[in-house]
């Protein structure tokens, strides 16, 4: 469960001028190889466009063009400039799961509550911005009375509810997931033990052959369809939030 459920390793710790100490974790290695990716992916899907397409832009254009169309539906197309931003979130956080998968001293940057804290956070403030940008600083404080003064309290829980449930629900699903499997893991290589506890031969009772398979029939369903799932459920929430607090044009001047 190293990694999982003890949290993440610090891989390397200095002083820096002798300022402050700095940490290097798991997470942050990782977080930094996937922005690394990404960007690499980015440029080299956006190298040498044609006007008359390959195979390879077509499929770049479609895929953005989905993306284009899911954030216009959700938010509105007056709220496409948010699209980047949801897209670059989705691609962070997939990959960010699915970087565990290369195993070593990767490990999903979702299974960390720093992680998800932060974006959660920062799809906060997104709201925040916009409403005061909106309603104006006081006309946003207002909106905590709304409909009644004695809201007021439930209001603000609402409030600071809102990103503390976002960020546990994507790192419990995820982190739970990598705590799951480990444990299955572990069961399966005891239950070979036990198969094998007749056989003469050390080395033989030692195989691990329970593990044979299932392992990635796990994998499938905790990394691959509860990352997409988890990162598409973090995007559409955020999609809510943010499309709620910037209404369209004819909205707001009513």
């Amino acid at each position: 469960m190293d990694g999982v459920g003890n949290g993440p390793r610090v891989l390397v710790e200095f002083s820096f001028f002798g300022l402050f100490d700095v940490s290097i974790s798991q997470t942050v290695l990782s977080s930094f190889l996937v922005m690394v990716v990404l960007l690499i992916l980015s440029w080299r899907l956006g190298k040498g466009l044609q006007k008359r397409p390959t195979r390879r832009q077509v499929l770049v254009e479609k895929g953005v063009s989905i993306l284009y169309d899911l954030v216009e539906d959700t938010m509105g197309k007056h709220n496409s400039r948010f699209t980047p931003f949801i897209g670059a979130l989705f691609c962070s956080s997939v990959c960010g799961t699915l970087i565990s998968l290369f195993g070593g001293v990767f490990r999903s940057t979702t299974a960390d509550l720093s992680t998800t804290v932060t974006w959660a956070l920062i799809v906060t403030v997104m709201v925040w911005y916009q409403n005061i940008k909106q309603n104006g600083f006081f006309g946003w404080l207002k909106g905590f009375t709304e409909p009644v003064a004695v809201m007021t309290p439930m209001n603000i829980i609402s409030e600071i509810a809102q990103p503390i449930s976002m960020s546990f629900r994507h790192f419990g699903n995820i982190a739970g997931g990598g705590v799951l499997t480990t444990l299955i893991y572990g069961a399966l290589a005891a239950g070979s033990s036990l198969i094998l506890s007749w056989v003469p031969n050390e080395i033989i009772r030692s195989i691990p052959f329970l593990q044979v398979g299932i392992p990635a029939f796990l994998s499938i369903y905790f990394d691959l369809f509860s990352g997409f799932i988890q990162a598409l459920v973090f995007c559409m929430l955020t999609m809510v939030y943010v499309g709620a607090a910037c209404p369209p044009p004819e909205e707001t001047a009513a």
